[in-house]
């Protein structure tokens, strides 16, 4: 165990990854001790699982140089007023200052307790969506009832719900406002507010719309909001956070590991950066060793092994001194392709993960690039698709749900070869995102959806039955 005490001065420098176990003095003398991270804003807050006098604790360190106090008041008054208006939330037992600045909140530690997100993540899938009602509804039910006493959730998602049995806790107060506590939200205040928590849900969930509704006029029996409208403050608040990921994508941030230098920039999921970073430092020596699976004048595609787990490698080759003044100022194509491939992970479309993002640079200009992505071991549709007969019926469900969610979001892919179509595991993958866009404008979808249909279909002659079938069965021209 460490022997020196941490501060608000060491815990701020320690950045992300505090060493365990922090041993953190308040201004009484007594010794907090924090054996789990839960949660890391560096320079900003500590939260983690621990003990005091013996007791097992959630602990909240507010350090910030500046704002310290500002944040631990904030948390204060929104766990006050969860309690005040009768909405569960973990006691409070103990509060204060630290010993050498900032400060602290403990709060009772619920064990067993997992996080309504949690338990999203394994029913979200479910066809028969029984199960994800059932996640869903005590949470909406809580929310109404805040709504119905006056009070909001700014940063609102299924995280911030814990579940015990059949006890719901709502949690971080930080985010709990109160503009007329003791009185129901007016209703434009509480549908926007709950259109931030369904429009965390993935757009496949509208089907369940009616029914998430009901159970939200469960906990509070004000009128019910009106469904167009609540549908546009959900399609608003989708597009917010798809572009506030996007840009964490290509920043520093909990999600992503991004480093820029004069010569070089990378970025990395976070949860990955550790174990590819020996890949992210020398892509082309991996490239290099791995099983080649397309080699192009464009772009060299290679498969290989990183700790058991079998990853793909693409560099995007510069051809020429023409083609490299053509490619020095715009972002590389490795970039497009990351930033797409995470736009369709965000909606919930079928594509291996991007895990990593490499750059050559010469101060503002580009070069060479590469991109790591999952491995996926599906054949591709010209060879698992048979062009006699329809498709059955796994692979026609699967078709006709990819192409209904790139339609309904105005995504064009700009290359519908049969080969960037992958078969696995249930899904139809999409590969090969260089040219993929989402289209703004209507008119402009239409005009590139027409062409990424028409290029499908010509995978297979055009009398055959299988391209009939897509015919008959992909979103119309």
């Amino acid at each position: 165990m460490k022997g020196a005490l941490d501060s608000a001065t060491t815990l701020r420098a320690a950045g992300r990854k505090p060493a365990l176990p922090l041993r953190v003095a308040l201004a009484d003398g007594t010794i907090l001790t924090v054996t789990r991270l839960l949660r890391v804003l560096p320079g900003k807050r500590v939260v983690g699982e621990g003990s005091l006098d013996g007791a097992r604790v959630l602990a909240k360190l507010f350090i910030a140089r500046r704002g310290s106090a500002r944040h631990w008041e904030q948390e204060r008054a929104g766990i006050a007023a969860l309690v005040a208006q009768d909405i569960a939330t973990p006691r409070v037992l103990g509060e204060g200052a630290l010993a050498l600045g900032g400060h602290y909140l403990l709060t009772e530690f619920i064990a067993d307790a997992e996080s309504l997100d949690e338990a999203w993540q394994r029913v979200a899938s479910d066809p028969a969506r029984t199960r994800a009602l059932a996640v869903l509804a005590p949470a909406l039910a809580t929310l109404a009832r805040m709504h119905a006493r006056g009070l909001a959730q700014a940063d609102l998602h299924l995280g911030n719900f814990l579940r015990r049995n059949e006890a719901v806790y709502v949690i971080d107060g930080d985010a709990i406002r109160t503009p007329n506590p003791g009185h129901p939200l007016a209703p434009d205040e509480a549908r926007a507010n709950l259109a931030i928590l369904l429009g965390q849900l993935p757009p496949a969930a509208d089907e369940l719309l009616p029914a998430l509704v009901a159970s939200y006029r469960g906990g509070d029996p004000a009128p019910e909001p009106e469904l167009a409208t609540l549908r546009e403050e959900i399609a608003r608040v989708r597009r917010w956070r798809l572009r506030d990921y996007l840009a964490k994508t290509l920043r520093d941030c909990s999600l992503f590991k991004v480093e820029q230098r004069r010569d070089r920039f990378s970025a990395t999921v976070r949860s990955e950066a550790e174990r590819l970073a020996p890949l992210v430092a020398e892509p082309d020596q991996w490239l290099e060793g791995g099983r080649l699976l397309k080699d192009g004048g464009t772009a060299t595609v290679a498969a290989t092994e990183l700790d058991g787990r079998t990853l793909v490698i693409k560099r995007y080759n510069i051809k020429g001194a023409g083609h490299a003044l053509s490619r020095l100022w715009r972002p590389s194509r490795a970039w497009h392709s990351w930033v797409e491939g995470h736009r369709l992970g965000f909606l919930g479309i079928a594509t291996p993960r991007p895990l990593a993002l490499v750059e050559r640079r010469f101060g503002p200009l580009r070069g060479r690039a590469w991109l790591v992505t999952e491995h996926c071991a599906g054949p591709n549709l010209l060879a698992h698709l048979a062009p006699d007969s329809a498709p059955p019926a796994a692979e026609a469900q699967a078709l006709r749900r990819l192409f209904a969610a790139l339609h309904r979001e105005r995504i064009s892919h700009g290359d519908m070869k049969a080969t960037n179509l992958l078969w696995d595991k249930g899904e139809v993958v999409l590969i090969d995102l260089d040219a993929m866009r989402q289209h703004a404008a209507a008119a402009s979808h239409a005009t590139a959806w027409r062409r990424d249909r028409d290029r499908l279909v010509r995978n297979w002659p055009a009398d055959s039955a299988l391209a009939c079938w897509l015919d008959a069965n992909l979103p119309p021209a």
